[in-house]
């Protein structure tokens, strides 16, 4: 979908500013341009088609259906499949959170989607089952869900509404405020200059954040060197997994882009349930979405959603290491 954006990021920064493909510049510069170009589309697009759903769909109705009706936690496992079927990474997540949350979607179900969307998608399913095979593939994938759907349930249960941003809590007053659009009858036409509008001053409003959070990413995507971390990741002990988790948070790719990665973790030793530690932990905890994330989130429901997840994806490499 956004092939044509890595062409213009390689002609950019490969033909016109003449940098090598081969350095370490030129791949922080191409990751940079194209990272923040499809992050700002993204994120206008899915702003502006949930403000047309606010504008048409009764999404009040929704959101009581959600915090009323006793769904006995599917809500958070629909939301867990539906981040899984996203090809989204971390930070291109962030996007979705926003209009989720702009939506009047409950907290919990939110966290689901922001949790899985990253971790599992089909590239990287096809990926593994050729890398990795049938078992090892199913393992992450299901694993990946149910980390979402537990997180997203765990998290729902703790209230934390109080503590978004005051951006957000202000978006949310705003929407309350202006019921009186349901009864006016306007046309699209009439309705898409006010939508674009506020659109913008979402994206607007994001933009500084959406830049650090890509510069830092892209330093990381092209200065850290990934093989440093074999050394550390071989030996087996119990303390490895924790540690996988921990040298993963600076590294910054999507699910597809790590799994070469971690075919050349395991053919040196490293094993398998470490490595798909050391994945989740690359694609779904890194710093250049918790810098998104801080225009949304104060840094105290940061630190709990990142917590809630590291303790969950060192779980799970645990029990990884046990059955594979």
């Amino acid at each position: 979908m956004f092939d044509w954006l890595q062409h213009f990021a390689d002609w950019l920064i490969y033909s016109i500013f003449g940098i090598a493909a081969e350095t370490k510049l030129g791949t922080s510069l191409n990751f940079f341009v194209y990272d923040t170009l499809k992050i700002l589309i993204l994120l206008f697009f899915i702003v502006f088609l949930m403000g047309i759903v606010n504008a048409y769909f009764p999404i009040e109705k929704l959101k009581n259906y959600l915090n009323k009706k006793k769904l006995y936690g599917l809500e958070y496992f629909f939301s867990a499949v539906f981040g899984a079927v996203t090809p989204f990474c971390s930070c291109s997540s962030v996007p979705l959170f926003i209009g989720f949350v702009q939506g009047g979607i409950p907290l919990g179900v939110t966290f689901s989607f922001l949790i899985t969307s990253p971790l599992v998608n089909e590239v990287a399913i096809a990926m593994f089952l050729g890398m990795f095979g049938v078992k090892a593939t199913l393992i992450y994938a299901v694993s990946g869900i149910v980390l979402g759907t537990i997180g997203g349930w765990l998290l729902g249960k703790l209230n934390l509404e109080p503590l978004l941003s005051d951006w957000v809590k202000k978006i949310l007053d705003n929407k309350m405020k202006q019921t009186e659009y349901e009864e006016e009858k306007r046309t699209f036409s009439q309705r898409l200059p006010e939508i674009t509008r506020g659109a913008w001053d979402i994206v607007r409003g994001v933009l500084l954040y959406v830049i650090i959070g890509i510069t830092i990413g892209a330093a990381m995507h092209g200065y850290v060197p990934e093989n440093y971390f074999n050394q550390y990741l071989g030996g087996g002990e119990w303390w490895t997994v924790p540690l996988a988790v921990i040298l993963a948070v600076p590294m910054y790719a999507n699910a597809a882009g790590i799994v070469p990665v971690i075919e050349v973790f395991v053919a040196k030793g490293v094993p398998l349930g470490t490595a798909i530690a050391f994945m989740m932990a690359t694609v779904g905890l890194s710093i250049p979405e918790a810098t998104l994330l801080k225009k949304v989130m104060s840094l105290r429901l940061i630190a709990i959603f990142f917590g809630v997840i590291t303790i969950a994806i060192i779980f799970s490499g645990f029990l990884f290491n046990m059955i594979l």
